[in-house]
């Protein structure tokens, strides 16, 4: 009897809510793939990059920041229903990993680069968080071709990547002017430039972390 296929999934506390499991069986009921459920939090982020850029644009930028703010916690929780929905189903397959991974580096690619054409943004920065989130998850995926179990940790693993840039969102539409942190060496940047770097340098160092752990693994070290 041929095996159900598992994949190795982020550990996520709360896929194990009650509600989140009502949700998936939900939509598990309804016939929605997990693959479709994919695309959909990849159009989410899409999305929130879109809103990100438009806080330049629009007179009322403060909403495009809680739009943005709303489409990535939906990103979010289709990344996490994905999966479910995949276990529930018993659909899990090498493909489906294939689209659980890619969506996911067009969302960041697309929230981090928006995020840098911001109000009060730099889109340097945008770019290099963008770069560094995809590295991230390179040396993560390259790790387990090499042998190694996938190495999730921190400290700026996507979830804590989103929820940096949600709070950030929420902060830049919310707070007064006077309250937006500025950027000494770039003067007239604020809350979502200090984001964008914190998320640059956090990669970094989740990378870095990333690095010595699998190499630990496939040395068969102790951790």
């Amino acid at each position: 009897m041929t095996q159900p296929y598992v994949p190795e999934r982020r550990p996520i506390a709360s896929r194990n809510y009650s509600v989140s499991i009502r949700i998936a069986t939900w939509i598990a009921g309804l016939g929605v793939t997990p693959n479709a459920i994919s695309v959909a939090g990849m159009i989410a982020g899409g999305l929130a990059g879109v809103a990100f850029a438009l806080t330049k644009q629009a007179a009322a930028g403060w909403l495009w920041f809680l739009a943005a703010a709303a489409l990535m916690q939906l990103r979010l929780l289709a990344n996490m229903l994905d999966g479910m929905v995949a276990v529930q189903t018993a659909r899990a397959s090498p493909v489906g990993e294939l689209f659980n991974e890619v969506p996911d580096r067009v969302s960041d690619t697309a929230i981090f680069v928006g995020a840098g054409y911001a109000v009060g943004s730099l889109p340097e920065l945008g770019y290099l968080a963008a770069i560094g989130a995809l590295f991230t998850a390179y040396v993560r995926a390259e790790g387990k071709v090499a042998g190694a179990h996938q190495e999730f940790c921190g400290p700026l693993a996507k979830p804590q990547r989103m929820a940096v840039m949600t709070l950030a969102a929420i902060y830049a539409a919310l707070a007064p002017a006077a309250w937006q942190p500025q950027l000494v060496a770039w003067p007239g940047r604020t809350t979502l430039a200090w984001a964008l770097l914190l998320i640059a340098v956090g990669s970094a160092i989740t990378t870095l972390r990333r690095l010595l752990r699998i190499g630990k693994a496939l040395r068969k070290e102790p951790k």
